[in-house]
């Protein structure tokens, strides 16, 4: 009996997941080219965009949580790509029931119970961690308190009142994930702290105290795990709604589990992702979207996290560039580049006083939160923020290597008409801050057909390499990537 205890512990070991990710629309390569780099997997990118698919070791959980270029985690159950509808709706809605019992559920149920320990273990670190500040601060007599604007971040679930999903009119049928404020997942020693965790509940095979199954409270009654059906449908040629096939899915599920059904309320989260004739079954790993991680005071247009990773990325910063966005707004784009590109030295500024304010205050977020690391030996991080003129930057004339920023829609903030004035401007001082030759500059807007006129006008500084078509907030947007070209940009003024 002794002997067997290492072979279970290495069939633990050798569990592997097949991890869905959502990502920014548009930004499926650059999530890729990240979960290679950093967990060496390699990954497919779904026919259905905005999301990709890789396999990780169970013990690689942690990593995969700590990617900056995903908004949510699941693990996959089983997928088909070719899966063939029956034309009536009766009968389609039928094998979607009978498939239930057909899909290989035990495995990804382990990995969720692995990935739910490790979020437990995880709160009670950051309790620990949040009482022996307190603690601190109570001793040193300097527990201010920060003031702050923030609104709060606002759940958008348009769930029906049954087991499953949402209906949408049109034939694009999908649920807003929920979007909740950010996770810290970027700590070293937290890092080593869970991968110990993952290491130890697949040797010991301990999982969550939530078993899926025949987990137990802790009066030793056994717990009925609460779930729901989420139902994400793209594609016109089926002959039902995703709110059906979530309902009649998650009928099947509570039927073959004896789980619960609850809408709001719950432990499992079993997701319906069809998209034409591809059909992929998985279970949440997260239960907020990973984007808002470095953000806590929101503005009317704040650009999420995972996007302004990909747009950083874009440009291949290297050690010691100097990096600027010329329109932070709340600082998301300069927040992620200082957490993730420390080499570089990172510039945020604005032209409105309130947008100043608020990225100071997410940037001394961040610095505090950077204090209560135990492990932390820095003592901040290389980011400045100035209020300042877009079109008179206070800054040497080919000073900068790389320009990222969010450009006025023109929606809620500005508008087209002044846009027309607007981007010129901005790309000739742009082009002037811009070190010739080597610069770059990667841009974010919805007025493609302002810019596209901006841009001709500009042609002689700046010439247009790559170009991403993006989702923001249900806006057809693009990134644009710039390359500076050798010519001289005019001066305006002399600056020193």
């Amino acid at each position: 009996m002794a002997e067997a205890e290492p072979a279970s512990a290495q069939e633990g070991a050798e569990l592997t997941a097949l991890i869905g990710a959502t990502v920014p629309t548009g930004f499926e390569l650059t999530a890729a080219a990240e979960v290679q780099e950093k967990l060496g997997s390699a990954s497919s990118i779904s026919r259905d965009r905005g999301k990709i698919y890789f396999e990780v070791p169970a013990q690689s959980l942690p990593q995969v949580h700590r990617l900056r270029s995903v908004d949510n985690l699941f693990v996959v159950v089983q997928e088909f790509k070719d899966y063939q509808f029956k034309e009536n709706k009766e009968d389609a809605l039928k094998d979607l029931e009978d498939l239930v019992k057909k899909l290989h559920w035990t495995d990804p149920l382990k990995i969720w119970e692995l990935n739910n320990s490790l979020k437990k273990k995880k709160t009670k670190r950051k309790k620990h961690n949040l009482q022996s500040t307190a603690s601190k601060e109570k001793l040193n007599g300097n527990g201010e308190e920060e003031g702050t604007d923030q609104k709060d971040a606002s759940k958008q679930e348009n769930c029906a009142q049954n087991t499953a999903g949402v209906e949408a009119t049109s034939s694009q049928d999908t649920e807003t994930i929920q979007e909740v404020a950010s996770r810290n997942d970027d700590e070293e020693e937290e890092e080593d702290n869970e991968q110990a965790d993952a290491k130890d509940d697949l040797q010991t095979g301990s999982g969550s105290k939530t078993k899926a199954g025949d987990s137990e409270t802790s009066e030793g009654e056994a717990k009925v795990l609460k779930f729901r059906v989420t139902c994400n449908r793209a594609g016109d040629k089926h002959c039902f709604t995703s709110n059906e096939a979530a309902r009649d899915f998650g009928g099947a599920v509570q039927e073959h589990f004896q789980w619960k059904a609850d809408m709001t309320n719950f432990d499992v989260e079993v997701l319906l992702n069809i998209h034409n004739n591809e059909v992929v079954v998985g279970i949440a790993l997260t239960e907020e979207s990973l984007h808002r991680r470095n953000i806590t005071h929101f503005g009317p247009t704040t650009l999420r996290s995972t996007l302004a990773y990909g747009m950083l990325r874009l440009c291949d910063p290297q050690p010691t560039d100097i990096i600027v966005d010329p329109m932070c707004g709340t600082g998301a784009i300069p927040i992620e580049g200082a957490t993730e590109w420390p080499s570089c030295y990172h510039i945020a500024g604005d032209n409105n006083p309130q947008a100043v304010k608020r990225a100071a205050n997410n940037i001394g977020s961040l610095l505090k939160r950077n204090e209560n690391k135990e492990s932390s030996t820095s003592s901040g991080i290389p980011l400045d923020i100035i209020q300042w003129d877009i079109c008179n930057l206070p800054l040497r004339t080919g000073s900068v290597d790389i320009i990222v920023t969010d450009m006025p829609f023109g929606k809620r903030i500005g508008s087209k008409k002044k846009n027309w004035d607007l981007y010129p401007s901005c790309l000739m001082e742009m082009g002037r801050i811009c070190t010739p030759g080597t610069g770059r500059a990667v841009l974010l807007t919805q007025d493609k057909k302002c810019f596209a006129k901006a841009l001709s006008r500009m042609g002689h500084i700046w010439r247009k390499g790559q170009t991403v078509w993006v989702n923001v907030g249900g806006l057809h947007a693009a990134v644009y990537l710039l390359k500076r070209t050798w010519e001289r940009a005019e001066e305006k003024r002399s600056f020193w």
